[in-house]
C-alpha cells in the first residue's frame, strides 16, 4: 500500500480492464454493472473520477487492492449509451495519476491520489516524424489485405501520437501487463518507441503468416490442378483409345512375372484375382499402394521346388571340424541327420535345437550346416520379440500392414530351401495382450503343419518343409513344452579348458588378428599364456570372453606398433598380464593341504564350468538342532536332514546323545546361492566324519544323490564336474554307478588324472572315504574321544 501524506485528494475509481489510457485521448469503454449511485458521479462533472486499470479481468464485486494496477488517468465523461455488451462510456482523459490508499464502501471504491505527469520530451518536429513512421508501418500492413487501406487512410488523418497508440492498441497483440507499461512510462519519446517495437512484431507476424499460407496454398494448388489434368488426360487417352495404356503396360508385367513364379495352381489363381482388383482401380484410390504392395510380395516369393544337391558328408565333417574345434558328439550328430536327408530325400523332421551355454559355437554350427549343404544362410533372431504379427504378419486391412519375419526372411534368401537359424529361443515373450509369439512357432516348426504355414499378410498357404530349422537356446526352462516337443534337442555342454586353448589358437587369434589389421609377425601369443588367460582372465562355459580378451591385447599391440613403441614381432608375456588386462578376474577353490573331522570335498555345476564344494560341519551343546547356512535351497536342505536321519538310522540304539548337541552345517561362498541334490553323499561323509574323528583326504571329491534308504542316485553335469575337480588338484572322485555310461563324454586327459570311483549306496562311500563300515562307526562309538563329541 502506498501512503502520500502531503496529498489526501480522494476520488472514485472505475475498474477498467484490458483498454489502454493515455491523458489526452478519447476512448470508449464498457462498463458491464453500473448501478444508480456510479451513474450519479459518472454525470457530475465535479465528480474526481479515475480510470483505473485491472491486473485481470475480475468481476467487480469480487475486487480488491491487490487487484489494481497504481497508475491510472483522471477523466471526463463525454457521452453513456447503453448497449447488449453493457453501458458504453465516452470517457476523455485528462492527466495521470499514482493511486495510494483505497476505501470500499458499499459498491463504491474511493482512493487517495495525486498527480503523476507526463514528461513530454519530444518537440513538434520528432513528433511529426514518429508519427509518420508508424502511420508508413500501418500501410505496409494494410497493404497485405483485402480492404486494408480504409484503417491507413483513418490512421493518416491522426495528428496525436498518444490518440494513434490507443487506437491501434486495439488491434495488434498487446498483452494486458504490456498495455500498463505504456501507461505507466513517463517519457513521451519512450513510449512511442516502446510501441513501434509492439508494432514491428506484429509486421514481422504477418508477413510470416502470409509467407506459410501462400506457400500452402501453391501446394494445394499444385496438387489440385495436377489431379485436375490427370482426370482430363486419362478421358483423352480414353477418346483416342489410347487409355490405361501405361497401366496395361505394367499389370502386363505383374502378368509375366505371375507366369515366371512357377506358383502352385491355386496361389497362381488367386495372384490373377488380385491382379484383375488391382486394375479395376484408379492409381489414386486408397486400395492400390495395396495391391500392389501384396502383388509385389506374391512374385518375389520363391515358389519353385529347389532340387536337393547331394551331400557330401566327408566335405561337411570337414567343414564342420575345421571352423569348430571338439563338439565331436554335436558334429556326430549333424552328419547323422545329413545322411538320413541324403537316404530319405524327404526335409521332413529338419528341425534342430542346439541348447547351451553362451559362448559354445551354437549360432555358428548354423552357418557351418549351410556351408556343409551348399545352401543359402538366414538368422532370426527371436530374443525380446513379443508380439505375434512379427512371425505370422498382420492382415492386410490394417494400415502398414506387413508379413511376418519368417516369409520376409524367405523372400530376403530367394531360395525356399534356406538353413534358417532361428536364434535365441528361449528369450520369446511369451503371452501378452499382442498375442503369444511362442504359439505361433508352433506351425512353423511342426514337419506336419508347415508345409500349408499361413502367414496373415499373405493369407495363402506357403511350403516350409524345405527350410532347414536350427533353433538356438541358453536353457530349456523357458521354453513352452508343445514348441519343445517338435524339435530334437542337442545339448553343447560347456569347454574343457583343453578345448578352449585349441579354440583359442587355431581360431581366435587368427581372428582377432585380422579384425586389427595384425599379421603373426605382429603380435605373438605363447602357449602358457594363452592358457592362463582361460584360467585367470574369464570364467565362462564358452570363449566369448576368451576373445575379448585377446582383442585387448591386440589393441594394445595395435598401440604399441603405431606408436613406435614395440619391437615386432610384440610377444605378450605371461607377467604382462596383469599390467595389459588388470587383476585376473576367475578365482578357482583349490583343493585344501588338509580337511579336519567333519569338512569334505563337493562337486558342484555352474552355467560356467564345474567348480568343487566345501562342506563343513560341526557340533555344539544344544538341544538337537540342526542349523544349515551358506544360501542353500531346499533341495540341499532337505539332503542334509536325509543325511543326518540316515546317519541316526544306522547308529546303534543311545549310542550318540543327539538331543544335547546342536549341529551346524556351512557350505562356504555364502553369498552364492546352492541349491541341488547332488551333494547328498557329500553331506552324509561330512556328519560321519565328525561322528567319527576321522578326517577324509582333502584330494578326494564326491558327488551323487542320497535316499533315506542308504542309496546313491545318479546326477547331472558330471563332466563340467569332472572338468571342476581335475582344475582343483583333486585326484580322486565318488560318482554314482549309474553314471559310469556318461564318462564317455570325459575327455581322455581328465581321466587319466582323476581316478573315478562308482559308488552304490552310503557303505561305499565310507568306505572309500573313512575306510570303514557302518558296523565298525557302531563299535567306535563306544571309545570316548568319539563320544566327546556329542
Amino acid at each position: 500500500m502506498t501512503n502520500f501524506n502531503n496529498n489526501k485528494e480522494q476520488g472514485i475509481v472505475f475498474p477498467i480492464p484490458n483498454t489502454l489510457l493515455l491523458p489526452g485521448v478519447e476512448t470508449v469503454v464498457y462498463m458491464k454493472t453500473l448501478d444508480d449511485i456510479h451513474m450519479e458521479f459518472l454525470e457530475k462533472e465535479e465528480a474526481v473520477k479515475i480510470a483505473l486499470p485491472l491486473k485481470q479481468n475480475f468481476a467487480q464485486k469480487a475486487l480488491k487492492e491487490e487487484d489494481f494496477y497504481r497508475i491510472g488517468v483522471v477523466f471526463q465523461v463525454s457521452g453513456i449509451e447503453k448497449t447488449e455488451k453493457g453501458i458504453q462510456v465516452t470517457i476523455k482523459a485528462t492527466d495521470r495519476v499514482q493511486i495510494g490508499e483505497f476505501r470500499f464502501e458499499d459498491s463504491m471504491i474511493y482512493a487517495e491520489y495525486k498527480p503523476y505527469p507526463e514528461n513530454a520530451d519530444l518537440d513538434a518536429k520528432g513528433r511529426e516524424e514518429m508519427l509518420d513512421y508508424l502511420k508508413k508501418i500501418i500501410r505496409e500492413i494494410s497493404g497485405k489485405f483485402q480492404g486494408g487501406e480504409q484503417y491507413s487512410r483513418i490512421t493518416d488523418e491522426f495528428g496525436d501520437l498518444n490518440s494513434l497508440i490507443v487506437y491501434l492498441s486495439q488491434f495488434i497483440l498487446i498483452s494486458n501487463e504490456e498495455k500498463y507499461e505504456l501507461l505507466k512510462i513517463e517519457s513521451l519519446k519512450e513510449r512511442g518507441l516502446r510501441f513501434m517495437d509492439h508494432l514491428l512484431k506484429q509486421k514481422e507476424a504477418v508477413e510470416l503468416q502470409i509467407q506459410i499460407s501462400e506457400k500452402f496454398s501453391e501446394k494445394a494448388n499444385k496438387y489440385y490442378r495436377e489431379s485436375v489434368l490427370r482426370e482430363q488426360l486419362k478421358v483423352i487417352q480414353d477418346e483416342l483409345n489410347e487409355g490405361k495404356s501405361e497401366r496395361a503396360k505394367k499389370d502386363k508385367d505383374y502378368l509375366t512375372k505371375i507366369e515366371e513364379a512357377q506358383m502352385p495352381s491355386d496361389i497362381k489363381e488367386a495372384a490373377l484375382e488380385e491382379l484383375d482388383k488391382l486394375e479395376a482401380q484408379g492409381p489414386n484410390s486408397s486400395e492400390y499402394n495395396v495391391l500392389r504392395n501384396y502383388l509385389d510380395l506374391l512374385v518375389q516369393l520363391p515358389w519353385k521346388k529347389e532340387e536337393g544337391n547331394p551331400v557330401n558328408l566327408g566335405a561337411a565333417r570337414q567343414i564342420l571340424n575345421e571352423q569348430h574345434y571338439g563338439l565331436e558328439k554335436v558334429k556326430d550328430r549333424i552328419i547323422q541327420h545329413l545322411a538320413v536327408m541324403q537316404l530319405k530325400n524327404d526335409k521332413k523332421g529338419s528341425i534342430l535345437l542346439l541348447v547351451g551355454p553362451p559362448g559354445t559355437g551354437k549360432t555358428s554350427l548354423g552357418k557351418s550346416i549351410a556351408e556343409a549343404l551348399d545352401r543359402k544362410y538366414i538368422r532370426l533372431s527371436l530374443g525380446g520379440i513379443r508380439d505375434e504379427a512379427e512371425i505370422r504378419g498382420h492382415r492386410r486391412t490394417y494400415v502398414g500392414a506387413m508379413p511376418g519375419r519368417i516369409i520376409q526372411s524367405i523372400k530376403k534368401a530367394g531360395t525356399n530351401n534356406p538353413v534358417m537359424v532361428l536364434d535365441e529361443l528361449d528369450k520369446l515373450m511369451t503371452g501378452g495382450f499382442s498375442g503369444d509369439p511362442a504359439s505361433a512357432l508352433l506351425e512353423v516348426l511342426d514337419p506336419e503343419q508347415n508345409s500349408s504355414f499361413t502367414d496373415h499378410y499373405l493369407d495363402l498357404p506357403y511350403d516350409l518343409s524345405d527350410v532347414f530349422f536350427i533353433a538356438t537356446a541358453n536353457t530349456l526352462e523357458s521354453i513352452p513344452g508343445p514348441l519343445l516337443d517338435r524339435m530334437e534337442v542337442i545339448s553343447i555342454s560347456s569347454y574343457t579348458t583343453e578345448e578352449k586353448f585349441h579354440i583359442g589358437k587355431d581360431h581366435l587369434i587368427p581372428s582377432v588378428l585380422e579384425e586389427h589389421g595384425l599379421t603373426e609377425e605382429q603380435m605373438s601369443v605363447e602357449d602358457d599364456v594363452l592358457r592362463k588367460i582361460i584360467s585367470d582372465y574369464t570364467l565362462e562355459a564358452g570363449v566369448r570372453g576368451l576373445k575379448k580378451q585377446l582383442s585387448a591385447l591386440a589393441r594394445v599391440t595395435s598401440e604399441k606398433i603405431v606408436s613406435n613403441k614395440a619391437e615386432l614381432p610384440y610377444r605378450i608375456k605371461a607377467e604382462d598380464l596383469e599390467e595389459l588386462l588388470g587383476r585376473q578376474v576367475s578365482r578357482h577353490d583349490k583343493a585344501q593341504q588338509d580337511n579336519p573331522p567333519g569338512v569334505v570335498t563337493g562337486l558342484a555345476w555352474t552355467p560356467v564350468g564345474g567348480e568343487i564344494l566345501f562342506i563343513e560341519a560341526t557340533d555344539m551343546p544344544g538341544n538337537g538342532e540342526i542349523t544349515l547356512t551358506g544360501k542353500l535351497g531346499d533341495v540341499m536342505k532337505e539332503s542334509a536332514r536325509i543325511s543326518l536321519s540316515l546317519l541316526k538310522s544306522r547308529l546303534p540304539l543311545n549310542s550318540v546323545n543327539f538331543k544335547e548337541r546342536d549341529l551346524h552345517i556351512h557350505v562356504p561362498s555364502g553369498a552364492v546361492p546352492k541349491d541341488g541334490p547332488s551333494a547328498g553323499i557329500a553331506l552324509f561323509t561330512a556328519l560321519a566324519s565328525l561322528v567319527t574323528g576321522n578326517k577324509v583326504d582333502s584330494k578326494i571329491a564326491m558327488t551323487g544323490e542320497i535316499t533315506l534308504r542308504g542309496a546313491v542316485l545318479p546326477i547331472g553335469g558330471l563332466k563340467e564336474k569332472l572338468l571342476g575337480a581335475q582344475r582343483a588338484g583333486i585326484n580322486k572322485v565318488l560318482i554314482p554307478k549309474d553314471n559310469v555310461i556318461d564318462l564317455k563324454d570325459v575327455p581322455e586327459e581328465v581321466k587319466k588324472q582323476l581316478r573315478v570311483i562308482p559308488v552304490e549306496t552310503v557303505e561305499d562311500v565310507l568306505k572309500e572315504t573313512l575306510g570303514i563300515s557302518l558296523p565298525r562307526i557302531e563299535n567306535m562309538f563306544h571309545q570316548k574321544e568319539v563320544n566327546k563329541f556329542f
